[in-house]
């Protein structure tokens, strides 16, 4: 589709955060072609001629960019003729079920819940709207607790009353991968898999969670993610040891152990397949702050 393989990104975000956001500064723009479950609105500032990929649109941009884009759409900036070396970048990820179904369906969030689904495609804000919420952006990381999820509902409000935001996809560019779970089952899987991801698990222990056989939930659980039961979990563990990277002074060798990597060396394998990076690089590359709310 885009000539490399679309990644799948496993963000730090836990059941317990209402949202995660991520704000640094950068000499080059590395922000590979993936997609995750989350909601994510993306602000780049000084990033001129990078190229902007949403779905199956593609667009150089300039130096004021914001961009909302829904859950499992494919999403990425590449470096094409950016020569800027003094890139700002702030990411805002939320989960799907963060604003529900039942209260997006009230009168008052009648705009938002519409702009939840124009993301589907990836919506690009005006320079206009981004000049006027940009600072509002760009503190967000300043306020704490409840104050902070009541300005990130103020902030999105305010976007989808915004004018003239584009939709840049033609068509809903999702992966095979990115299916809605809508199980019960399934839930319950994920949910034992996350209170669990320290210790041993094996097929056995989540398909007895699941009510099913080895076999039946081995196919049960590819059909409905896309994914094995061994690669979901290691996604999980993989998500887990991200956070610690970044919240935490323990050594990568305690925080292997941590979420349930017994062997270190297998921890670095999986880490740099899942993140194109070793566990030490993401820790010594990672110059920004990230609040989880």
């Amino acid at each position: 589709m885009h000539g490399k393989r679309v990644i799948k990104e496993v963000t730090p975000l836990t059941k317990n955060d209402c949202f995660t956001i991520f704000s640094r500064r950068k000499k080059e723009i590395t922000f590979p072609i993936h997609f995750h479950e989350e909601f994510e609105l993306n602000l780049i500032l000084n990033a001129a001629g990078a190229k902007r990929v949403v779905g199956n649109h593609m667009e150089t941009i300039s130096d004021f960019e914001l961009v909302l884009v829904g859950p499992n759409t494919i999403h990425g900036w590449l470096a094409h003729e950016c020569r800027s070396n003094e890139i700002v970048e702030v990411t805002i990820q939320w989960h799907k079920d963060l604003l529900d179904d039942n209260f997006l369906g009230r009168n008052q969030l009648h705009f938002v819940k519409k702009m939840f689904e124009r993301s589907a495609k990836g919506l690009a804000f005006t320079k206009d709207t981004i000049n006027a919420i940009s600072e509002r952006i760009l503190s967000l990381d300043k306020k704490t607790g409840f104050d902070s999820v009541m300005e990130l509902l103020s902030i999105l409000h305010d976007l989808s009353i915004s004018r003239n935001a584009v939709t840049l996809s033609d068509s809903t560019i999702s992966t095979d991968q990115a299916l809605s779970y809508n199980s019960r089952r399934i839930e319950q899987a994920f949910e034992f898999m996350n209170q669990n991801y320290s210790k041993a698990i094996c097929l056995a222990d989540v398909s007895r969670i699941a009510n099913m056989t080895e076999v039946g939930f081995s196919r049960f659980i590819r059909k409905r993610t896309g994914y094995t039961f061994i690669e979901s979990l290691t996604d999980i563990r993989v998500s887990h040891a991200t956070r610690m990277l970044i919240d935490t002074s323990h050594s990568i060798a305690e925080i292997s152990y941590a979420c349930g990597f017994h062997n270190l060396s297998n921890f670095n394998r999986v880490f740099k397949k899942k993140k194109n990076c070793t566990p030490k690089e993401f820790r010594d590359n990672f110059f920004g702050v990230r609040v989880f709310i």
